[in-house]
């Protein structure tokens, strides 16, 4: 992971002839983050499986794991010779893509929340990173089933630690000024219950499942960026507020857990501008918050995981067969 890897890594994880795929694909951990307005990043998809029964294959299918890859950069967009780049009040303004490296899709860029917890779980878990622009809970349910193939994932319960399910930020987009991602309030909650209800048919029970909310929204700094790509504030605090305590009260009639960042993040008046680079999305303090918050949730689901493979030092140099295989 960037900017919390190891020094030391598994050989055998990074042979440059062979792809390593965990068995059956048991998800650990799934983000379904909605966090943009602007069609970028918001549908986050992280699972996180198992690094044991690894199997070599010949051809990585769209669902399966890279081990050895398995998290790319994201391509970066030129523009034009002469076209006009957007500008800001009294600086310079990056670009959208500096944007989006603080949200799920690139969390596991450096100081990401991904990457964080990531790096608490290597030689525990594979954390594998995916990301759709732009989504919101209504599409995440329709192509939930494409990406956990409920026929062949329900047996295995066992390997499976948790799974986060991080929307809302898209849905409450309103309704008038983003009619494109905006999900009505009664809809998010029953979409939420449905993908609970797809996670189960895979064999991840509701005690497993981390819902997390959206977080707050600065107003005033996310108008600024609204005006900026020629639309009006689009989103609004209380409203983000409501689809919050919605997601909170799924998570409790469905027997699981909640992070529940927007309320995390105003406790005691405390300004959680200084969490959002935007108005909107998160920024590196933003990543850290999201990154201590869920690791205390996560932690107790992972503590009992072994190390895969015995460290550096155990084995037998003279038959490195016998440490290395001898569970086989």
């Amino acid at each position: 992971t960037e900017g919390h890897g190891h020094q030391h890594h598994d050989a055998h994880l990074h042979h440059p002839a062979r792809r390593l795929v965990a068995h059956r694909l048991p998800l650990l951990l799934l983000h379904l983050l909605l966090a943009d307005t602007d069609l970028l990043l918001l549908l986050k998809l992280l699972a996180v499986v198992r690094l044991e029964e690894l199997v070599e294959v010949e051809d990585a299918s769209s669902s399966s794991v890279d081990v050895r890859a398995r998290h790319r950069p994201p391509a970066r967009r030129r523009v034009p010779r002469g076209a006009a780049r957007p500008r800001g009040g009294g600086g310079s303004r990056r670009g959208d893509e500096v944007r989006r490296t603080q949200q799920t899709e690139f969390s596991f860029q450096a100081n990401g929340w991904g990457a964080a917890i990531a790096d608490k779980l290597a030689r525990k878990c594979d954390v594998v990173n995916r990301g759709l622009s732009g989504y919101n809970s209504r599409w995440a349910k329709l192509l939930l089933p494409r990406l956990i193939d409920v026929t062949k994932s329900a047996d295995n319960n066992n390997n499976i630690a948790a799974v986060t399910v991080f929307f809302g930020a898209n849905d409450c987009a309103l309704q008038d000024k983003n009619p494109l991602q905006h999900i009505p309030l009664e809809e998010y909650s029953e979409n939420l219950r449905v993908i609970t209800g797809l996670l189960a048919s895979a064999g991840v029970p509701a005690d497993r499942v981390i819902f997390i909310t959206p977080p707050p929204l600065h107003e005033p700094a996310w108008e600024k960026e609204c005006i900026l790509k020629g639309y009006p504030l689009n989103r609004l605090n209380s409203t983000a507020g409501q689809y919050a305590e919605a997601c909170v009260q799924v998570a409790g009639q469905c027997g699981a857990a909640a992070l529940d960042l927007w309320t995390l993040m105003q406790k005691d008046g405390q300004d959680y501008t200084v969490y959002l680079s935007d108005g909107l999305h998160l920024s590196p303090k933003g990543n850290q918050f999201v990154a201590l918050h869920l690791w205390e949730l996560l932690e107790s689901r992972v503590a009992d995981l072994p190390f895969i493979l015995p460290y550096w030092g155990d084995v037998d140099a003279e038959n490195p067969e016998s440490s290395l295989l001898g569970d086989q």
